[in-house]
């Protein structure tokens, strides 16, 4: 067998000698006769290396009586589709960059069907997994997540469906850069699958990095440093002021609550009556934290927010505000706030921004207000 095979000698280097190499079937059997016996038959069963061909192609052996074929065991056996066909897709296969689809090899190679050219692939692509290969060491990171098309009702996370709920493991190398890399399908997300993928796969002593599905709970028990990183932790905090309404900043949800601040989080109802009323009384709760807040970045200047958050407006004239904001003259235009205003000069509020507007529908809102 040998060790290190050359280019140009042991395989062609470019398409050209490949047609030159593999015109006819006979030479693809050929090829593969000098590949498995380079220095000529051996009986598989006896060791024997004396034997002669049969005329169906076949090798006897002299010693035990035993038949067999140059493409036994491979991933050519007993197929009936042509070598030519086949030599050509392991060409395709080897030389595509960016890999090949059963699609695109059934359209090259002008295959009958769809689900020859998807088994040729899947028999090619099981012959590059070699047996006994070592595990994943150092630092792995393992998760899993479902691989295939969208499907209508389902959103994400580890939802059932017709998608593979497939395990990963990668390691990950120091100072930066990623190693070796195994994939293996899944059963489900419980712990005896995971923990079951992890074994197979990562050699005990390694560090795992995991996320915090509790499916992972317990591989300190089977041999592995367990680095447990928790996805929501990770998340940057929310940027709040320093001085605020006191029952907002005493609420663990005031964040994403009572006042807007730039946050990751979802948008909540406010948990504070101070700041999402629109009375003057309850107002001027808030007036000088909205002050001091909206004055850094959000508002053009101190007095306009100050006479913002003591005047009031009817709910009627500030949906109207709302709708014709957009398309207001450039004079008349208001500086942005974080916090939506009830109308012009009306108390902040801690109501949403406004969603975008498509053209169609601001050309019918101008039609409406202006009564054209």
């Amino acid at each position: 067998m040998m060790s290190h095979p050359g280019a140009g000698v042991h395989y062609p280097r470019s398409v050209g000698e490949f047609q030159a190499w593999f015109r006819t079937d006979a030479d693809c059997l050929d090829y593969l006769e000098w590949l498995r016996w380079p220095d000529g038959f051996v009986c598989l069963d006896c060791g024997h290396a004396v034997g002669w061909r049969l005329g169906d192609g076949r090798f006897e052996c002299a010693g035990c009586g035993g038949r067999t074929s140059v493409t036994a065991g491979t991933i050519f056996d007993r197929t009936r589709t042509p070598l030519t066909v086949w030599f050509t897709a392991c060409w395709m296969f080897a030389s595509g960059k960016d890999g090949t689809s059963a699609l695109s090899l059934q359209r090259a190679l002008e295959i009958g069907s769809y689900q020859t050219a998807w088994a040729m692939l899947h028999r090619l692509r099981s012959v590059l997994v070699r047996p006994g290969r070592e595990r994943l060491t150092g630092t792995v990171e393992v998760d899993e997540t479902y691989i295939g098309g969208e499907e209508p009702g389902l959103r994400g996370g580890r939802a059932r469906g017709k998608k593979v709920l497939t395990g990963i493991a990668v390691e990950v190398k120091q100072p930066k850069g990623l190693g070796r890399c195994r994939m293996a399908p899944l059963a489900d997300a419980s712990a005896k699958s995971l923990h079951a993928f992890v074994t197979d796969h990562v050699e005990p002593g390694a560090t795992v990095v995991t996320d915090a599905w509790q499916g992972y709970r317990g591989l300190e028990r089977l041999g592995y440093v367990h680095d447990r990183r928790s996805q929501r932790a990770a998340r940057p905090a929310a940027r709040i002021p320093a001085s605020c309404c006191p029952r907002c900043t005493a609420s663990p949800r005031w964040s994403s609550g009572g006042c807007w601040v730039p946050t990751r989080a979802r948008w909540r109802p406010p948990t504070c009556p101070a700041t999402s009323t629109s009375s003057c009384s309850a107002s001027t709760v808030a007036a000088p934290a909205a002050e001091d807040w909206c004055s850094t970045g959000y508002s053009s200047s101190r007095s306009a927010t100050s006479r913002s958050a003591t005047t009031t407006s009817s709910p009627a004239n500030g949906h109207e505000s709302r709708r014709l904001r957009r398309h207001r003259p450039a004079g008349s235009r208001q500086a942005w706030s974080a916090r939506q205003r009830t109308g012009r000069g009306g108390p902040l509020t801690c109501t949403p921004p406004l969603k975008w507007i498509s053209p169609d529908r601001l050309m019918t809102l101008r039609s409406a207000a202006y009564g054209s």
